[in-house]
C-alpha cells in the first residue's frame, strides 16, 4: 500500500467514514452533512493529506487545463490575448498550456496534434495568416474541443470568437470623411484573411452610406509585420495619387509606417491623417497622439475561455459566432485635409 493510500485511509478512520467516501467528497462528487464534512477537513489536517490533482483529474476525466495556440508572444497584441486568455482561465479553476506556433501552419499542426495527444481539456486557437485549407481537416477532427478566436479559419466547425473588424473599418471611415477627407488610402494584412477584407468592407461602407465623392485609393496588402508598415509608406509615398488620410489596419504595420513617414518629414496631421487598428501600442504617448480602432482584447479572450469551459461542461456552444465591439479611439492625428501636398524630405536617387 503506497503512503498515498494510507494517508487516505487513515483521514477515513479518523473521519469515521469510508475510503470512497473521502475520494468522492474530494473530488465534488458527494454532498455530505455539515458535520460529517467538517470530521473530514478536520482528518485531512490532522493528517497533512493533501490530494493528488493528477490522480483526481484521472478520476474526473479531466485535466482542467486548457490549451492554447499563438503566433507569436513577441507581438503585444498577441501577448495581452493570451494574458487575457490566462486570467479568465485562471478565475474559473483552469490552467493554461501557452504554444506559440511562430505563425507558420507546419507548427501549428504540430501543435494541434501535441495537445490532442496530451492532457488538456480543450483549446483556444489563434493563427493570424490565411489556411490554404490545411487546418481545417486536422481542427474538424479533433479529439478536443476547439474554439477558434481573433482570426477566422475557412471551414472550420465549433465557436468562433472575433472582434467586429467590419465596424472598425466602418468607424475609421466615417470619421475620416465627417472631417473633409475625399481621398483614403488603406494598409492591409494578408488579402486573403477575413480580418483584412472585413475592414477594408467596412471603409467601404462609410463612403456609400456618405453620400460624399470619398473614395478608396493606394490599397496595399501584406503581412501583419512593420516590414509590410515601412514597404507600404514608401509606396504611398511615391505613388502621387493623392490620399490625403490613411487607415493602418494593425499596431505592428503603423510602427513601420511611421518610421518611414518620420524619415521623409511627413506631418501628422498637418500633411496626412492617420488612424491606426489594435491600440495596444503606447500610441497615446506618441506626438501627435494616434487615433486607433480599439479591439476588445480582454473581452475577446474572455468570451473564448467561456464559450469553451461551457462546450466542456455539455452547454450547447456550437456553431455560436460572436463579433465583439470595437471603438474608435479619438486622439490627435486626424484633422481637416491639407492644403499641401506630401513630399519627401529629400529627394532619392
Amino acid at each position: 500500500m503506497s503512503d498515498k493510500v494510507a494517508r487516505l485511509a487513515d483521514v477515513a478512520r479518523t473521519a469515521q467514514v469510508s475510503v470512497a467516501t473521502v475520494s468522492r467528497y474530494l473530488n465534488n462528487q458527494l454532498q455530505l452533512p455539515d458535520d460529517t464534512a467538517t470530521r473530514i477537513r478536520q482528518a485531512i489536517a490532522q493528517h497533512g493529506y493533501q490530494p493528488n490533482p493528477h490522480a483526481r483529474s484521472l478520476s474526473l476525466g479531466r485535466s482542467e487545463t486548457l490549451g492554447l495556440v499563438v503566433p507569436d508572444i513577441a507581438n503585444p497584441y498577441f501577448a495581452r490575448l493570451a494574458a487575457a486568455v490566462e486570467r479568465e482561465a485562471a478565475r474559473q479553476g483552469y490552467g493554461l498550456t501557452l504554444c506559440a506556433s511562430l505563425n507558420t501552419q507546419e507548427r501549428e499542426r504540430e501543435y494541434l496534434a501535441r495537445l490532442s495527444r496530451t492532457a488538456v481539456d480543450g483549446i483556444i486557437f489563434v493563427s493570424n495568416h490565411a489556411d490554404d485549407g490545411s487546418l481545417r481537416d486536422p481542427i474538424n477532427s479533433s479529439n478536443r474541443r476547439i474554439v477558434i478566436l481573433d482570426e477566422d479559419i475557412a471551414g472550420v466547425r465549433g465557436s468562433k470568437v472575433f472582434s467586429d473588424n467590419e465596424q472598425g473599418g466602418y468607424l475609421a471611415g466615417r470619421h475620416m470623411i465627417e472631417m473633409g477627407h475625399r481621398q483614403i488610402a488603406f494598409f492591409g494584412g494578408p488579402e486573403a484573411m477575413r480580418s483584412t477584407q472585413a475592414r477594408l468592407a467596412g471603409v467601404r461602407r462609410a463612403i456609400e452610406e456618405s453620400g460624399e465623392p470619398a473614395e478608396l485609393r493606394d490599397i496595399y496588402f501584406g503581412s501583419y509585420s512593420p516590414e509590410h508598415g515601412r514597404a507600404c509608406a514608401e509606396r504611398f509615398l511615391s505613388s502621387g495619387l493623392g490620399a490625403t488620410a490613411l487607415l493602418v489596419t494593425s499596431d505592428e504595420i503603423m510602427i513601420g509606417a511611421l518610421e518611414i513617414f518620420r524619415r521623409e518629414g511627413v506631418r501628422v496631421p498637418d500633411q496626412l491623417s492617420l488612424i491606426g487598428f489594435d491600440d495596444i501600442a503606447p500610441f497615446v504617448l506618441f506626438d501627435p497622439p494616434l487615433t486607433s480602432i480599439r479591439q476588445p482584447v480582454e473581452a475577446m479572450g474572455r468570451r473564448a475561455v467561456d464559450l469553451l469551459i461551457r462546450g466542456l461542461k455539455g452547454e450547447d456552444v456550437d456553431g455560436v459566432v460572436e463579433h465583439l465591439p470595437v471603438e474608435l479611439v479619438l486622439r490627435q492625428s486626424v484633422a481637416r485635409p491639407p492644403r499641401e501636398a506630401i513630399t519627401r524630405k529629400t529627394k532619392r536617387p
